[in-house]
């Protein structure tokens, strides 16, 4: 038996959790998801902060960072700091190779 690629694993598991798989969802249109107001960078071209996401959630912050921490471990968002806040936006690239890899997979 050939071993799974350990990346697709991850990033799997990381969409396992609803709450992740919903994150990463509202991050793929985040204008349309999140408000322009107050946002401090360009939420498509640096991705949102987590205190937008967190309040869309409406889950403690530590809990939703924790979320996109490990939705990063898996290689499905990119965090950029912007001053103190820190931001997320979805790898495109890297998505579109995990679904290429489940397709080869399955």
């Amino acid at each position: 038996m050939i071993a799974p690629d350990p990346d697709l694993v991850r990033a799997l598991r990381a969409l396992a959790n609803p709450i992740r798989l919903q994150l990463l969802s509202w991050l793929r249109e985040p204008e349309r998801h999140f408000p322009l107001e107050g946002a401090i960078a360009d939420p498509a071209e640096v991705g949102v902060c987590v205190s937008h996401i967190q309040t869309k959630a409406g889950l403690a912050q530590s809990t939703v960072s924790a979320y996109l921490a490990e939705l990063q471990r898996a290689g499905l968002v990119q965090a950029t700091r912007v001053g103190k806040w820190t931001h997320y936006k979805r790898d495109e690239r890297r998505i579109a190779q995990i679904v290429a890899a489940l397709g080869r997979t399955l």
